[in-house]
């Protein structure tokens, strides 16, 4: 079982991954956050909105299957009962990496997306932030990751 820095390196090692729960809205959302930094760290990233064109200047994909060349790895960034049909979907394109956002409250982690996951052969993150991590990690971020040490997983 890796642990959390291990999952995280490997995730992140990833240059194409789809961030669902992008808004068009973006105050508050940890999803806009997520999508913004992997874009701006050279990341080919793809926004997923299933009710937007498009979003934070990018287009916006209504689902994982409609992304042209597929992804190798997905942040979900959406409420928790959403989850679940997001690990489907990436269970039938053959997405081996999933990290599912999370910093305060229960963020967009679902045990039963967990364990299905899991169970398929998917590597799931269940907490925490791809941006507490290097190489997308910033100062805030890195405090965040200490203070928050407790709701980010041991191992993954």
């Amino acid at each position: 079982m890796p642990t959390m820095k291990e999952a995280a390196s490997e995730f992140l090692a990833h240059k194409r991954i789809a961030v669902t729960g992008v808004s068009r809205k973006p105050r508050d959302h940890g999803s806009n956050a997520v999508f913004k930094r992997l874009r701006d760290r050279g990341y080919q990233v793809f926004a997923v909105n299933p009710n937007a064109e498009a979003v934070e200047g990018a287009r916006s994909y209504h689902n994982l299957r409609s992304i042209p060349g597929g992804v190798e790895a997905v942040v979900i960034a959406t409420a928790p009962d959403k989850a679940e049909g997001t690990m489907r979907e990436c269970v039938e394109l053959g997405i081996k990496h999933v990290w599912m956002h999370r910093c305060y409250g229960q963020g967009s982690v679902s045990a039963p997306a967990t364990a299905y996951g899991r169970k398929q052969g998917i590597t799931v993150i269940d907490g925490g932030c791809p941006l507490m991590f290097d190489p997308t990690a910033d100062f805030g971020h890195k405090v965040m990751r200490m203070i928050l040490s407790s709701r980010i997983p041991k191992t993954v």
